[in-house]
C-alpha cells in the first residue's frame, strides 16, 4: 500500500523535488505507514523520531522506489541516518523560503500541492543551483548534529580532534565534542551524488558541483569554541572544540553565492563544465553554477515553475526586491486599508506574568495587480514560440 502511495506521490510531484529528497519523503511515508495513518508532509518532524530499529532495514529500503544501487545499499546499512537526511532536506527548504521570501520566486511555488519547487527544477537555472546547494548543506548540517548528539550508531564526535592543538592565541587541549562534519559530508556525498554520477551529462555535472558547494559551505562555518581553566579565572589551560554555526549563516552565504553564480556549459569532451563566457573567471568549488538563464517569474506559467506575482504583498517604500516596483513587474499595485491589532502598554506584574493592552491601528496593505489580457496573450505566444 505504501509503495503505491510513493508511486502516486512521484507522479504527482514529478521533477518538483531534487530526486534524493523525494526518495526520502517516500521512505518516511513508509515508516509513517507502520505507525499511523496520517502521511502528510507536515508530520515528518514527528515521523523522524520514530524508532527505525523496529522496522527491518531490508524491508524499509526495498520499498523506496527509484533508489540507485549504492543508495539502496547505504539505506540498508544506515537506516537511522535516513531520517536525519530527510530532516536536513526539510531544513534546506525552510532556509530557501526564508532567504527568498521577498523575491518574485520565493522557493514555494506549489506549496498547497505538497510540491515545493514546481517545474523550476526542470531548468538548470540559478534557482535550481541554490536549491541543490542548500539541500545538500542542510543534509550535512542535520547529520552532523545527529552525530554530536549521539543519535546515530555510525558516528559520534570528531575523533581527529584529540590531543593538543594551536591557534593564534597559542596551544590548547582538544576537549568537549567537536562536530563531525567530515563524516556527515562523506555520507552525504556518497548518497546524494550517487544518481548524478550515473549520468554525467551537463545537468548532472551542474548538480554535482552545487551539491559540493553546499557541503563546503557547512565546513566553512565551523567555529573554534574554547573554555578557560585556571585559578581566579586565569586562562592557564584552554579546552577547545569545533562547532557548527547556525544554519542561517550557511543560508546567507549561499544566497550571496546565488547572486554571483557563474553561467557554465559542458566542455567539448563532455566530462566537465567550463564558463560560457570566456571573459568571466572560472568558478571555484565554493561557487554556484547554472546552465540556463532564469525567467523573470512575473507571470503565471506552471510549465516553468512560475506562479507570477499577482496578489503578492509588496513594500511601497522599498527600492529592493520586495518593493512594489520590482515585485509587481511594473504592473502597479492595489492598496487596502485594514485594522491591525497589536499588544501594547505591556507591564510586568510580580510575580510572574506580563499584562498587555490590545491596541488597534490602521495600516495600508499593498498587493501586486494581476497581468492584463495583453500580458497573458503575449506570454502564451512566447511559450509557443520557444516551446
Amino acid at each position: 500500500m505504501t509503495n503505491v502511495r510513493c508511486r502516486l506521490l512521484e507522479r504527482k510531484v514529478g521533477m518538483n523535488f531534487p530526486s534524493f529528497f523525494l526518495r526520502i519523503v517516500c521512505l518516511l511515508l513508509y515508516i509513517a505507514g507502520k505507525s499511523q495513518s496520517n502521511g502528510s508532509l507536515e508530520t515528518l518532524a514527528f515521523i523522524s523520531q520514530l524508532p527505525l530499529h523496529a522496522v527491518g532495514a531490508g524491508v524499509l529500503c526495498d520499498n523506496v522506489p527509484g533508489l540507485a544501487g549504492r543508495q539502496r545499499r547505504l539505506c540498508r546499512m544506515h537506516p537511522g541516518v535516513m531520517v536525519s537526511l530527510g530532516e536536513g532536506a526539510k531544513m534546506g527548504i525552510k532556509e530557501c523560503q526564508d532567504q527568498f521570501r521577498d523575491h518574485r520566486w520565493n522557493c514555494s511555488t506549489l506549496d498547497r500541492d505538497a510540491s515545493v519547487f514546481g517545474k523550476v527544477m526542470l531548468k538548470g537555472s540559478r534557482e535550481s543551483a541554490f536549491v541543490y546547494a542548500i539541500s545538500s548543506a542542510g543534509v550535512v548540517h542535520s547529520i552532523t548534529r545527529a552525530c554530536s548528539k549521539g543519535n546515530l550508531l555510525q558516528c559520534g564526535c570528531d575523533p581527529t580532534k584529540a590531543g593538543k592543538g594551536r591557534d593564534k592565541a597559542g596551544w590548547f587541549e582538544w576537549g568537549g565534542c567537536s562536530d563531525n562534519v567530515r563524516w556527515a559530508s562523506h555520507f552525504s556525498r556518497m548518497f546524494i551524488d550517487a544518481r548524478e554520477r550515473r549520468v554525467r551529462d551537463a545537468r548532472a555535472l551542474m548538480n554535482l558541483h552545487n551539491n559540493r558547494a553546499g557541503r563546503r559551505a557547512v565546513k566553512k562555518f565551523m567555529k573554534l569554541s574554547c573554555k578557560c581553566h585556571g585559578v581566579s579565572g586565569a586562562c592557564t589551560i584552554r579546552t577547545c572544540w569545533q562547532a557548527m554555526q547556525p544554519f542561517r549563516r550557511v543560508g546567507e552565504y549561499l544566497k550571496r553565492k546565488y547572486n554571483g553564480a557563474t553561467h557554465v556549459m559542458i566542455d567539448q569532451g563532455g566530462s566537465g563544465i567550463v564558463v560560457a563566457n570566456h571573459h568571466f573567471k572560472k568558478p571555484t568549488r565554493k561557487d554556484l553554477v547554472y546552465l540556463e538563464s532564469s525567467p523573470d517569474y512575473c507571470l503565471r506559467d506552471l510549465s516553468i515553475g512560475s506562479l507570477g506575482t499577482a496578489g503578492r504583498r509588496c513594500n511601497k517604500a522599498s527600492m529592493g526586491t520586495d518593493g512594489c516596483d520590482i515585485m509587481c513587474c511594473g504592473r502597479g499595485y492595489d492598496t487596502e486599508t485594514v485594522t491591525q491589532f497589536d499588544k501594547c502598554h505591556c507591564k510586568f506584574h510580580w510575580c510572574c506574568h506580563v499584562k498587555c493592552k490590545l491596541c488597534s491601528k490602521r495600516v495600508d496593505i499593498h498587493t501586486c495587480k494581476g497581468p492584463s489580457l495583453h500580458d497573458n496573450i503575449s506570454n502564451r505566444n512566447s511559450f509557443h514560440l520557444h516551446g
